[in-house]
């Protein structure tokens, strides 16, 4: 059968030979190309140079301000806010003397409470500790292939495997970047 289309024509014939037998036309939409014009060449170094004057331009800004923090839009305080300060401000109660002392004591017993909490769990680790080498010592002087096998790391314990931050020297006379990033894509005007 034949099938017509605007662009293409495809025939395709029936039978076991000419199943293998596929053909097609080009495409006959296409126009001839337009001419090029030709450009002088003063022209064309013109453009560059102005382009390349645009771009000396713009490093020559960049580099003026290169030290120059940007600004954080969001944590400035917005001009109304600004105006209404005297509106917003809360007026606090004074104090009373005897309250400003209950203040003072509870301060005082909370940092009484935490402290006694510390020295009860440095004194937890150092009795652990202690029982720790005591039974160690025991198992010493009962057998050194016991003691061995006691103190060895078993690196089975924790299933993961762990990697921690790997310490490096600084690097001398690094500038940290201020949290821009170079825009590199062309525009092409």
């Amino acid at each position: 059968f034949l099938l017509n289309s605007p662009t293409r024509r495809l025939s395709l014939q029936s039978g076991a030979i000419a199943s293998r037998c596929l053909h097609t036309t080009t495409v006959l939409c296409a126009e001839p190309l337009k001419k090029k014009k030709k450009i002088d060449p003063q022209v064309i170094k013109q453009r560059e140079d102005r382009k390349k004057k645009k771009i000396e331009k713009q490093i020559r800004r960049l580099e003026k301000n290169a030290r120059q923090l940007k600004p954080v839009e969001e944590l400035e305080v917005p001009l109304e806010l600004i105006d209404d300060k005297a509106k917003r401000q809360r007026k606090l109660p004074q104090l009373s003397s005897a309250e400003l002392e209950n203040r003072a004591l509870l301060n005082k017993e909370w940092a009484r409470y935490k402290h006694n909490e510390k020295v009860a769990d440095f004194q937890i680790i150092d009795r652990l500790l202690q029982s720790q080498n005591k039974a160690l010592a025991e198992l010493r002087s009962e057998s050194e292939e016991l003691y061995q096998a006691a103190i060895e790391v078993d690196l089975q314990l924790l299933g993961v495997p762990l990697k921690g931050p790997v310490s490096t020297p600084p690097i001398k006379n690094y500038v940290s970047p201020d949290g821009d990033y170079n825009h590199q894509s062309m525009k092409w005007e």
